[in-house]
């Protein structure tokens, strides 16, 4: 028996050093999350070949946050306290971003659905609702096509999606013009190493970006590796485009897809809708945020709060 009880030891802190090795919860407080308050917390988890930095606080069903460009879980903190009164908040940094791990490769959205996937099954959630703004939101559709047995709703926010209707016009918009820049291999690179904050200061016009926000920002794609990252997500537009082409199965997770009220994205909306209904989508609405541009979280926190609650209340579960 002795033996025996020995051996069940043994067993169980080897069980609890392979919880930690794949999830750590940062030992140095970051200040941005310490000003959250409500118990909010940094980790990160290797998954998928990399590792994924989050800020995760909060109770109630599993609510993900994945940002754009050029932000990290950050542009979500303006919100996330009040959304912890409610759910558990889990803010992701895309791998290559903020506190993730830059890859060589991996950056298409199918593959950081994939990193958000693991990340969800690492911290044991369970039908969790995801949220999406511009890159994030090509994320969250290609989560939802991939995962769809996990996900009980889904709001994407502000972006055209590569491969639906609407996509080409978009591209075809002035306000795009980045795009192209950014994915001319190597040379953007070339033209944005040592010049970060003037590169991103351009998107920083168009919204109420603090100082604060500003330097968080800069300091999240700072490094070689970091804006490389970033234009590898946009190089990878091409492969999103064929995944999304692809997608014609019946899904029937609740979508609510939306644009600031002042977007160059916002007459797209019935197209985009009418698109995913014709590939499958069973259950998709459409909506304006009213004063909001493109950076919804600083235009309005609190119309986009309130989306966000009542969208992921109405799917919520019996499930935590």
């Amino acid at each position: 028996m002795r033996n025996l009880r020995v051996l069940f030891l043994i067993m169980a802190v080897a069980a609890r050093s392979s919880v930690l090795a794949e999830t750590t919860t940062s030992a140095a407080p970051d200040p941005a999350v310490t000003q959250l308050a409500n118990g909010f917390v940094s980790g990160t988890a290797k998954v998928n070949g990399t590792t994924l930095h989050y800020v995760c606080g909060g109770t109630g069903p599993a609510l993900i946050l994945v940002h754009g460009f050029p932000q990290d879980w950050y542009e979500w903190h303006a919100i996330m306290p009040r959304l912890a009164k409610q759910f558990t908040v889990v803010a992701v940094d895309l791998r290559g971003t903020g506190g993730s791990a830059a890859t060589s490769n991996g950056y298409d959205a199918a593959n950081m659905a994939e990193d958000i996937h693991q990340l969800v099954s690492t911290l044991k959630l369970e039908r969790v609702f995801i949220v999406g703004h511009d890159i994030g939101g090509m994320v969250t559709y290609a989560f939802a096509r991939r995962y769809p047995q996990v996900t009980r709703g889904t709001i994407i926010l502000d972006v055209p999606l590569p491969g639906i209707e609407g996509w080409q016009e978009a591209m075809n918009n002035q306000t795009t013009w980045h795009v192209g820049f950014m994915q001319v291999p190597g040379l953007a690179e070339k033209l944005v190493n040592g010049r970060v904050a003037d590169y991103l200061g351009y998107f920083f016009q168009f919204a109420k970006f603090t100082d604060e926000d500003k330097a968080h920002y800069v300091k999240a794609y700072e490094s070689p590796a970091q804006h490389r990252a970033a234009f590898e997500m946009y190089r990878a537009f091409p492969a999103n485009e064929k995944f999304n082409a692809a997608q014609r199965d019946k899904i029937d997770v609740p979508l609510f897809y939306g644009a600031g009220e002042h977007s160059p994205f916002a007459k797209l909306l019935p197209k985009v809708a009418a698109d995913l209904r014709a590939r499958g989508w069973t259950h998709v609405e459409t909506g304006l945020i009213p004063g909001g541009v493109h950076y919804l979280v600083e235009d309005q926190p609190n119309a986009l709060a309130d989306l966000i609650e009542k969208y992921a209340s109405a799917a919520k579960t019996t499930e935590k």
